[in-house]
C-alpha cells in the first residue's frame, strides 16, 4: 500500500461529496461455527458481521440503527464506531483476487458506498448530512480476524490491511431517521489533510514515523481509540507492532 497524498482541496473550503448507498444493512450477534469441530475456522464463535439489508427507513441513535448491534463491545461498538462503512467499489477486486461471490454486505458493513469512493476521497473528521441525521467519519475501521474467520481464509483480515481496503467508522452527531435511498451529503471538511487512506498508511506501513504518528494522534476528530494507539506508539508506551492478535486471534489455534 503506498503512501497516498493528501486531497488538494485547502482547509476551510468543502467539496462537492455525495456518497450513495448501495444497501443499509443491520444486525445482531449470532452464534456461528459448529461444536466440536476439527478445524479452527468452524468451530463456535460470535459474531453481528452477517447484516440484513434494510427496505424501510430506521432510526439512527449515537451508538447504533434500530436493529443493529456488536458482539465484542469491547473493541468494537461506542460512539465512535456507531456506523461501519465500506466502498462498493472495492467488491470487484475482491471477489476477482478471491473467487468469492462477494456483494455488498460480505465485510459486515451498515453502509455500503456506491460510487467510485474510496479510502483516498474522505477524511477523518469529514460531516455529512444522512437523512435526518448528522454523522462524522472518526477513524478507519482496523479489520480482525473474524472477517478471515467468515470467509475460512486465515489472511483475509490481512490482506484487507495491507491493501488499505479497510473501510470506515462513523460518529452520529445527531440522531435522526435514515433511509437505505438516501445519500450522504459532505457538509464539513476540518481535516482535508488526513484521508482515511493516510490515516491508515501512518498506523501501518509507516508506523515507524513517529512524527507523523504524533501529528495523527493530534487530530481532535480522530476516534478515541485510535487516539490512545497512537499516543501510545509516540509515547513509546505501546509497542508498534501489535496487530497479530487482532488479525489472526483464536483463528491461530
Amino acid at each position: 500500500m503506498k503512501s497516498p497524498e493528501t486531497p488538494a482541496a485547502p482547509v476551510g473550503s468543502v467539496p462537492v461529496l455525495c456518497l450513495p448507498l448501495i444497501s443499509l444493512r443491520v444486525g445482531l450477534p449470532q452464534a456461528l461455527g459448529v461444536p466440536g469441530a476439527p478445524e479452527i475456522l468452524n468451530q463456535p464463535w460470535i459474531s453481528a458481521l452477517d447484516k440484513q439489508v434494510l427496505t424501510e427507513p430506521v432510526w439512527l441513535d449515537t451508538l447504533n440503527l434500530a436493529g443493529d448491534e456488536q458482539a465484542d463491545q469491547r473493541n468494537h461498538g461506542g460512539p465512535d464506531q456507531a456506523l461501519c462503512a465500506y466502498p462498493a467499489v472495492h467488491y470487484t477486486y475482491w471477489a476477482e483476487r478471491l473467487g468469492l461471490p462477494l456483494a455488498a454486505g460480505s465485510f459486515g458493513e451498515n453502509l455500503t458506498i456506491g460510487g467510485n469512493c474510496t479510502e483516498a476521497d474522505v477524511c477523518i473528521g469529514d460531516v455529512f448530512a444522512f437523512g435526518e441525521a448528522v454523522v462524522q467519519i472518526s477513524q478507519p475501521r482496523s479489520p480482525c480476524w473474524k472477517i478471515a474467520r467468515r470467509w475460512q481464509l486465515p489472511l483475509f483480515s490481512q490482506w484487507l490491511q495491507e491493501t488499505g481496503f479497510t473501510g470506515w467508522y462513523l460518529r452520529v452527531l445527531q440522531p435522526g431517521l435514515v433511509n437505505p435511498t438516501d445519500v450522504l451529503h459532505l457538509l464539513e471538511r476540518p481535516h482535508p489533510e488526513w484521508t482515511i487512506a493516510r490515516a491508515n498508511s501512518a498506523k501501518y506501513e509507516l508506523r515507524h514515523d513517529r512524527e507523523l504518528v504524533a501529528q495523527l494522534a493530534a487530530c481532535p476528530a480522530l476516534g478515541a481509540h485510535w487516539r490512545r494507539k497512537m499516543q501510545g506508539r509516540t509515547d513509546g508506551s505501546l509497542p508498534l507492532n501489535d496487530d497479530a492478535n487482532r488479525l489472526v486471534g483464536p483463528n491461530a489455534g
